[in-house]
C-alpha cells in the first residue's frame, strides 16, 4: 500500500460536486458560479488520482461547469497536458495512484479531452510508454529524440570544409582556377556565374566558404579583373567579416608567421573598389591605436635624449683626454644621423609585421590608392609610418608616377631648348616663355607633405621634385598673363617648407641637390624665402634623426673653426662647405655665432666661404639679418659713443664677405635697415659703412632706389 498523498485544498471541486458527479443525476446536475478553469481541472485531476472520483465520470464534471472569462487562450485540452505532464513526474505518485493517473490520461486521450500530439511534446518518455503514447520503451525513446535533434540542429546541411564535400569544392577551384588564369578573359560571363551558384545549390557549400575561396584565388591571381564581378554575388555585409576573420588568423598566438603580403593587397583592392569599406575591415586589425601610439612615443622619447646628447662635454675628462682629442686628425661626420636612422628601421623591422594596419597601408600604396593611404597616413600619423623603409618606397613609386607625366613634358622641352640653343636656332624670349604646361594635381602637395624629411632616400626624385616645380611655377606664371589665374606660391611654399628643406639636411654634402632647390627658392621673393627658414629653423624636434643631424653638424662646424687658419684654408675651408651643402642653417648660424665673438676669425671664414652655393649665401643673409633685429642685446656700450664689439664684428664679417663674394643680394639688408631708420635707429648702418667699397654695392642700391 503505497503512503497516502496529501491533497490540495479543495475550493472548487467540493465533497457536494463530488457526490452529485458520482449520482444518478449528475448529467442535470450544474455548479452555478464560473470556476477558473487552471484551477478546477487540477483540482478534479487530484481527485481522480486519489480515487474520489472515477476517470470516466471527468466528463460530466466538465459539463457541469462553466469558466470564468480570464485571459486564458489556451484551450482546456491544452490545460490538462500540462496538469498530467506536472503529475507524471512527481516522484511520490506511485503504486495504486500511478495506475489511477495512467487510467485518466488514457481516458482523457479516449475521451478526446487531451490531443495525443500534446501528450507526446511534454510527457517524459516513460510515462508516454505508460499511457500507450509511444510505441517504443522510455530509454529508446530518449536515445531516438537524442539522434534526431542531433540531425535537426547539430548536422550541418550546408558544407564548409573541404573534406566534407571534396568533389564540389574541387570543382569550384578547378574553375576560379581557370578563368582566373585565364588574363585574356577579363569579364565573368553568365555562364561562370550560373555554374558557381550551381555548385553552391547542388552540392550544398557554404555561401562563406565559397567566398572565402574566392578571396584565396583572388590572392593568386590579383590583376584578373574577373572576381570584381564575382565577389558581388555575395552579401556586402559578410565580405569585411570574412576578410576580417583572415587577418585574425595571423593574430593567434600559435601561429607564427606573418600576413601574406598578396592579402594586404587584396584588402587594398576590395576598398579601392568600393566592395568592403575601410572602417568595417579597419575594426579587425591589431595592434590597438591607442597602444601602439603609447609604445611608439616611448621609442621616440628614448631616441631623442640619444640624439640630444651628441656633442654634449663629458664634465669628467681630463685634461689629458681633452688634448689627446685635440691631437686628433680633423674628420667630419656626415653620417651620423643616417646611422642612428638605419638603427631606427632595423628596430621598428618586426612593426611592419606585426601591424596590421601599417601592413594594409603598404598595400594601399601598392595598389596607387591615394585616398585611403592618405586615411590611415592621418590616422597613424602618431607611429610615424613613412619611416619604414617598405612605406616609403611605396609612396615614392606614387609620387613618381604622379608627376611622370609633368617631369616627361618637362625634359623634351628642355631638350629641345638646349638642342635649339646650341645650334643658335632660338632666341633669349622663347626660352624664358614656356611651350609647356605643367600643372600637378593637388594630391602630389599632399603626397610630399606626408613624405616629410624622408626624400633624402631618393636624390633622384628629389631632384625630379625641384624641377616640376620649377616647371609648375613658369607653367602657372605663363596662365598667368594668358587667364589671370594667380600664381600658386602657397603650393611651391607648402612643398618646400614640408618636404624639401627638412629633406636637405639629411644629405650628406651633395651640392647639386643645393642648386635645385635654390632654383625652386630662387623665384620666391625674399619675404617668403625669410619666413620659410624661420619655419624650418623652428620646427619642433620631434624626428630624432632631424636632431641628431643638427647636433652633429654643430658639434663638427666647432670643431673645424677652432682649427680654422691661413695655412689651412683649403683643406679645411672645403670640410665647411660639405657641412654647409648637409645642414645650411645650423652650420651658418653657429659660423656667426663664433664670428661675433672672435674678430680674429673673420678673415679665415670669408676666405673658405668662396666653396659655398647660392642658397647658403642666402641663408647666411637671412642670419645675419636675423642677429642684428634679435632684441636683448645693448648694440652700443656702456660709454654711449662706442658700438658693441659683436655688432662691430658682424658689421666687419658681413662687409669682408661681400667685398669677396659678389654673388650677395643686398636688397634684403637695405630694406631691414630702412625700416630701422623709420623707427630712429640707426645703429645698424655700420654695415653699410664697410659694404660701400663692394662692387655690387651700387649697383644694387640704385636697383633699390628705382623700386622704391
Amino acid at each position: 500500500m503505497p503512503p497516502p498523498l496529501q491533497a490540495p485544498d479543495y475550493k472548487y471541486v467540493t465533497e457536494e460536486c463530488l457526490r452529485e458527479w458520482k449520482g444518478q443525476s449528475a448529467a442535470a446536475f450544474r455548479i452555478p458560479d464560473p470556476v477558473p478553469m487552471p484551477r478546477f481541472l487540477y483540482e478534479l485531476c487530484w481527485a481522480t488520482v486519489l480515487g474520489d472520483l472515477s476517470p470516466h465520470k471527468c466528463r460530466a464534471a466538465l459539463d457541469s461547469v462553466v469558466f470564468a472569462e480570464e485571459a486564458w487562450q489556451e484551450d482546456s485540452g491544452s490545460v490538462l497536458a500540462d496538469i498530467v505532464a506536472h503529475l507524471g513526474q512527481d516522484i511520490t505518485i506511485s503504486g495504486e495512484y500511478r495506475n489511477r493517473l495512467v487510467k485518466m490520461t488514457k481516458s482523457f486521450v479516449e475521451s478526446s479531452l487531451i490531443a495525443p500530439r500534446l501528450l507526446q511534446e511534454r510527457c517524459e518518455e516513460e510515462f508516454l510508454w505508460e499511457v500507450e503514447q509511444s510505441k517504443s520503451k522510455g530509454q529508446d525513446l530518449k536515445a531516438k529524440e537524442v539522434r534526431v535533434n542531433t540531425r535537426l540542429l547539430y548536422q550541418q546541411t550546408k558544407f564548409n570544409l573541404l573534406r566534407e564535400e571534396s568533389e564540389g569544392y574541387a570543382k569550384l577551384v578547378t574553375l576560379l582556377c581557370q578563368v582566373g588564369s585565364d588574363l585574356a578573359c577579363q569579364n565573368a560571363s553568365s555562364a561562370t556565374i550560373s555554374i558557381i551558384k550551381s555548385l553552391i545549390g547542388h552540392f550544398d557549400l557554404d555561401p562563406n566558404r565559397v567566398f572565402d575561396i574566392v578571396l584565396e584565388c583572388f590572392e593568386l591571381y590579383p590583376d584578373n579583373s574577373i572576381f570584381y564581378q564575382l565577389i558581388p554575388l555575395f552579401p556586402k555585409s559578410h565580405a569585411a567579416k570574412i576578410l576580417g576573420f583572415k587577418f585574425q588568423y595571423y593574430q593567434q598566438l600559435d601561429v607564427n608567421i606573418p600576413v601574406p603580403s598578396g592579402l594586404f593587397r587584396i584588402a587594398a583592392l576590395l576598398v579601392k573598389s568600393g566592395l568592403i569599406d575601410l572602417d568595417n575591415l579597419y575594426a579587425h586589425l591589431l595592434p590597438n591605436d591607442d597602444e601602439a601610439f603609447e609604445h611608439f612615443g616611448s621609442f621616440v622619447s628614448r631616441k631623442i635624449d640619444e640624439a640630444t646628447k651628441i656633442g654634449k662635454i663629458n664634465l669628467a675628462a681630463t685634461g689629458k683626454d681633452l688634448m689627446d682629442d685635440e691631437k686628433q686628425e680633423i674628420t667630419i661626420d656626415l653620417y651620423t644621423a643616417l646611422e642612428m636612422e638605419n638603427d631606427i628601421v632595423e628596430e621598428r623591422a618586426p612593426e611592419i609585421e606585426k601591424n596590421q594596419k601599417l601592413g594594409l597601408l603598404l598595400g594601399f600604396l601598392s595598389v596607387h590608392d591615394w585616398d585611403h593611404a592618405q586615411l590611415l597616413f592621418e590616422r597613424l600619423a602618431q607611429l610615424n609610418p613613412v619611416e619604414h623603409i617598405e612605406i616609403c618606397h611605396g609612396l615614392f613609386r606614387i609620387i613618381e608616377k604622379t608627376i611622370s607625366s609633368a617631369y616627361s613634358a618637362y625634359c623634351q622641352t628642355h631638350h629641345k631648348i638646349s638642342r635649339n640653343i646650341d645650334t643658335h636656332m632660338i632666341d633669349a624670349s622663347s626660352v624664358s616663355s614656356p611651350s609647356y604646361l605643367v600643372h600637378p594635381p593637388k594630391v602630389f602637395f599632399q603626397m610630399l607633405a606626408v613624405c616629410g624629411p624622408y626624400l633624402h632616400r631618393d636624390t633622384q626624385l628629389f631632384q625630379k621634385v625641384c624641377r616640376v616645380l620649377k616647371a609648375y611655377h613658369a607653367s602657372s606664371k605663363e596662365s598667368a598673363h594668358t587667364t589671370g589665374v594667380m600664381s600658386p606660391e602657397s603650393h611651391i611654399e607648402e612643398a618646400l617648407g614640408s618636404c624639401l628643406l627638412p629633406s636637405l639636411q639629411l644629405i650628406p654634402a651633395n651640392p647639386a641637390v643645393d642648386m635645385e632647390i635654390w632654383g625652386v627658392l630662387s623665384l620666391l621673393p625674399y619675404e617668403v624665402r625669410y619666413r620659410l627658414y624661420g619655419e624650418w629653423e623652428k620646427d619642433a624636434e620631434q624626428n630624432p634623426v632631424v636632431l641628431a643631424a643638427r647636433q652633429t653638424a654643430k658639434l663638427d662646424t666647432r670643431r673645424l673653426l677652432k682649427r680654422l687658419a691661413k695655412e689651412n684654408l683649403k683643406q679645411l675651408g672645403r670640410m665647411v662647405a660639405k657641412l654647409a651643402h648637409a645642414n645650411p642653417m645650423t652650420v651658418l648660424r653657429t659660423i656667426v655665432q663664433q664670428v661675433e665673438a672672435y674678430r680674429d676669425m673673420i678673415n679665415p671664414v670669408v676666405d673658405a666661404f668662396k666653396y659655398l652655393t647660392q642658397l647658403e649665401y642666402d641663408i647666411l643673409q637671412y642670419i645675419v639679418i636675423e642677429r642684428l633685429a634679435q632684441g636683448g642685446r645693448e648694440r652700443v656700450k656702456d660709454d654711449g659713443l662706442n658700438l658693441s664689439d659683436w655688432l662691430q664684428c658682424l658689421a666687419s664679417f658681413w662687409g669682408h664677405l661681400c667685398k669677396k663674394h659678389f654673388s650677395m643680394e643686398l636688397k634684403c639688408l637695405f630694406q631691414y635697415i630702412v625700416n630701422q631708420l623709420k623707427k630712429g635707429l640707426g645703429t645698424e648702418l655700420v654695415v653699410l659703412e664697410v659694404c660701400w667699397l663692394c662692387r655690387n654695392f651700387l649697383a644694387t642700391l640704385l636697383s633699390y632706389e628705382s623700386e622704391v
